[in-house]
């Protein structure tokens, strides 16, 4: 299947077909853009032991190995969590049908990988995320870039989890590091959706899934005084799944969130 075979040889696919509603997506990034201009989520600044709320420029997560934090604001939204209530609707709604899909891409994903790959897994892939309280939408926005500020929107980073879905973000800028070692741009096409490896499915298979870095490149020209909305959506097992004989899902995420300087 070429979904799986993009997985398995970039850490990344996309898609173009599929359910997920974009203008509810949109609807989000224009409700939330406003929030983070008028100071909206500031009511709700994150939450140290929960990890849930508004993350502001200053509180913002570095990537694993970079000293700078990154240049962006975000709200995570667990179902559990705090929320502005006119804006919950929408999020709850787009985050239970982008779970759903995510579940059918894990059952894609266990399908099509080598039997070897399989028995490695301590459950079927979507029995990991089944249940689980961890898995978390992030309203993520990019603010425009101050004049004569050099910044990194999103350094060199892969992610924690185990799948990562992200609807097309309002503008450009994602790029993935090939195997080459170039860099490559992302076309940014208004109604795909990518879907990407994180650390713990690269674990639990063993390295055959790789999670691959990719960044968020510094605007240039005229997209300088833009923003950039994203709504990654990172799909966490429950804790106690075991990855590894080394990590449980709940191990390695304490470990990872300690390296980017959320928790102490």
């Amino acid at each position: 299947m070429r979904f799986v075979a993009s997985l398995r040889d970039y850490g990344f696919a996309a898609l173009i077909d599929h359910p997920l509603d974009m203008q509810r997506v949109r609807r989000i990034y224009s409700e939330w853009q406003t929030c983070f201009r008028d100071g909206g989520a500031e009511a709700y600044a994150m939450d140290p032991e929960r990890q849930d709320g508004y993350f502001s420029t200053e509180r913002a997560e570095h990537a694993k190995g970079f000293n700078d934090r990154d240049f962006k604001e975000y709200f995570q939204y667990y179902t559990w969590g705090r929320c502005p209530d006119g804006l919950r609707q929408d999020l709850a709604d787009h985050f239970q049908q982008a779970l759903d899909v995510a579940s059918s891409l894990l059952s894609w994903v266990e399908r099509y990988a080598p039997e070897d790959v399989v028995a490695r897994f301590s459950e079927s892939l979507p029995a990991m995320i089944a249940g689980s309280q961890q898995s978390m939408l992030r309203v993520l926005h990019y603010p425009p870039v101050p004049e004569g500020r050099s910044v990194l929107r999103a350094a060199p980073h892969e992610d924690i989890n185990l799948l990562t879905l992200l609807p097309a973000s309002d503008g450009p800028g994602l790029e993935i590091l090939q195997r080459n070692g170039e860099w490559l741009t992302v076309p940014n096409r208004e109604n795909q959706v990518l879907i990407n490896i994180g650390d713990m499915l690269q674990e639990a298979s063993g390295g055959y899934f790789p999670s691959t870095t990719h960044q968020v490149s510094p605007p240039s020209g005229d997209d300088i005084r833009k923003g950039r909305m994203s709504l990654p959506l990172f799909l966490h097992p429950r804790p106690e799944v075991v990855l590894s004989e080394r990590y449980t899902a709940g191990s390695y995420l304490s470990e990872r969130l300690g390296e980017l300087g959320v928790v102490s």
